[in-house]
């Protein structure tokens, strides 16, 4: 007769999360929850005989935040492995547009194998050669093509493995406030940083600041020299310097230049965030040290930042001295982009006492941020869908229709109940639900019109269309929590804007 369970049961307990005030839990967990489109490095599974193995990677991440100064003499070996590469495949984009080379990545799996042994050799004994990348252009929110570069598919494949390589080193180094193109961090971590910075710290100006042609601007000499404070692996910096001077193709021609990286690149994201961290983020961090200053908040993505400050004065200053820390490495503030509004807690107050009106508003990450208040009559920040980004969005839902304005009314409802359904994802923040309903509202009508546009004979009456938006275009709902209580849970404590 036994009593209880046998010996050979075992109870299986849940790996969590960290539950450490001190550190971010977004940094905790950066070593395995990697971003969409990054190579998922999984460690050795744990066993009661055997210790855990770290991956070739994570031994790399321990190594660089064990010394943040150390300088990492051999890294190619873990770009050209072969399952490294093979990774970086599988996460390239199916569909993407193809280099001036016609290579696409269905063509090139068929002899995947075959094809990733022979890169992996070139990489090894220094035959790699980068290719030219084909300018492209996307038209912009206000109307200006923005220029783009497509890299030939191998490009993609190789910079998409450097980038894995080398941020394992550098996410050990990038500030909080730095949320752009980095794993485990999305827009609306930013948003919600912002919207909490303001409401909870001293802030009664905002600096909304953008940079000039950032990606065309970067000086490759700057590149170069940032990237060597961490690596010393001559041919991953030669890697770098092949990708940077390999030049566009346009209308067959090829043009080269000693700055800029061309958006659209596996490593240009990452390249970027290596510039700002230097000339921005280092400089920042230490500027509003300094004795004297206010409170200070900064939140930047990518190339637009957003910075608060307590005091006029210093926010004036601090305008001026960016100008000339930007001029030295070759960036430029945007004149119509970039300017300092007073913004905050008591900007309405003190703009009625002095008989001004209402505080501006000012964009970032697709919404309009607006000094509001709640029902108990609190200060909050009110975020809004862009005018500019709902207006380009119907648009382009509009030329969409017309090119469909064959198909039938399921394959038409199909299609815009996704888009209806993909803005919500995005703009679904609290507070914005009256701009999801009137986007919602305006799909309606630019359908009806398109199916009005067919004939008369195509035309339901009004009680069979309704029953048609009534199921294709549902009622659109809120998608993000307030941004106090899902930024508490991400960062535990620490604060996200210092």
């Amino acid at each position: 007769m036994t009593h209880g369970r046998e010996k050979s049961d075992r109870v299986v307990v849940p790996r969590k999360s960290p539950n450490n005030a001190e550190r971010s839990a977004t940094e905790a967990m950066e070593g395995r929850t990697l971003a969409k489109g990054n190579s998922r490095e999984r460690n050795t599974p744990r066993t009661q005989r055997r210790p855990s193995v770290p991956s070739a990677l994570e031994r790399v991440r321990q190594a660089a935040k064990k010394d943040r100064k150390q300088r990492f003499t051999a890294l190619l070996h873990h770009i050209y492995d072969v399952e490294r590469l093979r990774l970086a495949y599988r996460s390239l984009k199916r569909d993407a547009a193809a280099g001036i080379d016609g290579e696409t990545w269905r063509h090139y799996g068929e002899r995947l194998e075959e094809n990733l042994q022979d890169l992996s050799q070139r990489l090894q004994h220094g035959a790699y050669r980068a290719r030219p990348v084909r300018r492209a252009y996307i038209p912009k929110t206000d109307g200006r093509p923005r220029p783009l570069g497509v890299p030939v598919l191998e490009d993609k494949l190789v910079q998409r493995a450097t980038a894995d390589v080398l941020n394992a080193i550098y996410e050990t180094d990038f500030l909080g406030f730095s949320y752009g193109f980095r794993q485990g961090r999305s827009q609306h971590d930013a948003l919600d940083a912002l919207s909490v910075g303001i409401w909870a710290r001293k802030v009664n100006w905002v600096l909304d600041a953008d940079i000039r042609r950032f990606f065309d601007t970067m000086k490759h000499e700057w590149i170069v020299k940032f990237i060597e404070h961490r690596v010393a692996d001559k041919r991953v910096v030669r890697l770098i310097q092949k990708w940077l001077s390999a030049g566009v193709l346009e209308d067959g021609q090829r043009t080269c230049s000693d700055e800029g990286a061309v958006q659209g690149g596996s490593i240009s994201p990452l390249l970027a965030n290596v510039y700002l961290h230097y000339v921005f983020d280092l400089w920042i961090q230490r500027w509003r040290n300094q004795p004297g200053r206010g409170d200070l908040i900064v939140v930047r993505y990518a190339d637009d930042f957003v910075v608060g400050f307590e005091h006029q004065r210093d926010a004036l200053a601090f305008q001026a001295e960016l100008r000339d820390r930007f001029a030295k490495f070759g960036l430029e503030l945007h004149p119509d982009k970039t300017r300092l509004l007073e913004f905050g807690r008591y900007a309405a107050n003190n703009r009625a006492r002095r008989g001004e009106t209402k505080p501006e508003t000012f964009d970032f990450l697709g919404f309009t941020h607006i000094c509001g208040k709640t029902r108990r009559g609190r200060f909050t920040v009110r975020r809004q869908t862009m005018k500019k980004r709902l207006r380009a969005k119907l648009s382009e839902v509009k030329t969409e229709l017309r090119r469909r304005i064959t198909k039938s009314i399921p394959e038409q409802g199909e299609y815009l109940r996704s888009v209806l359904t993909g803005h919500a994802r995005y703009y679904g923040v609290p507070g914005n639900g009256p701009a999801l309903s009137a986007f919602r509202h305006q799909l309606t009508w630019l359908w009806g019109r398109t199916l009005r546009r067919r004939g008369n004979r195509h035309v339901p009456p009004w009680q069979s269309f309704r029953r048609h938006i009534d199921r294709w275009l549902p009622h659109p709902r809120i998608c993000h929590p307030w941004p106090s209580p899902r930024l508490g849970v991400i960062t535990q404590g620490r604060s996200p804007v210092r």
